[in-house]
């Protein structure tokens, strides 16, 4: 049997632990995908200006914790874990800019948002802006915010975004395609108003 085999059973077994009541199964997860789970916050952070005193790591731990520090959450499967882990490391960030702005009253909380999304190279939209859009478009149309986040956020890619749904590829395909325009269009009223 291959790590990745290994790796996989293990994390089934932790999850059906979680959903049986095992909290310290929470602790054991971790490890085994913490490199899953930095990526993703790699991917989050990419957009991130500079000199963000958020690290990935740091935002792995945090988003991690508010996974399993409050009611207990019960996960299906790993990539059920792993979107609500990216759907959290948003919450972080959005909260901290948040803050940010409270505290600076300043509009320099700006985020490049991916250029398959945007239309164009390397369009800069305000976080606070992104995560509106973001929650009007699960508001509309869930499924496609599951895709949007899915593919941006969780580096999925079309066919993996499918099975991770349970839809077919071309309908996985149809909804990216749809949120994007959906998302350019918000994102351009919002920045032109």
């Amino acid at each position: 049997m291959s790590d990745d085999a290994i790796t996989s059973t293990m994390v089934a077994e932790l999850l059906d632990a979680t959903r049986r009541g095992d909290a310290a199964a929470y602790d054991r997860l971790l490890p085994l995908l913490y490199s899953e789970l930095r990526a993703i916050a790699g991917r989050h952070m990419r957009g991130e200006r500079p000199d963000h005193t958020l690290q990935p790591t740091a935002l792995v731990h945090e988003a991690f914790l508010r996974l399993v520090g409050g009611s207990p959450v019960h996960f299906e499967d790993r990539t059920h874990f792993l979107r609500a882990a990216s759907q959290a490391m948003r919450r972080v960030l959005v909260d901290y800019a948040r803050a940010r702005t409270a505290a600076k009253r300043s509009g320099d909380l700006r985020v490049t948002l991916d250029e398959a999304i945007a239309g164009h190279d390397d369009r800069i939209v305000d976080l606070l802006v992104l995560d509106d859009a973001m929650t009007r478009l699960a508001a509309a149309e869930p499924r496609w915010a599951r895709v949007v986040e899915l593919r941006i956020f969780g580096g999925l890619e079309v066919a993996e975004v499918a099975e991770a749904l349970g839809i077919s590829p071309a309908t996985a395909k149809r909804d990216w395609q749809f949120a994007k325009g959906w998302l350019a269009r918000e994102l351009g009223a919002d920045t032109q108003s």
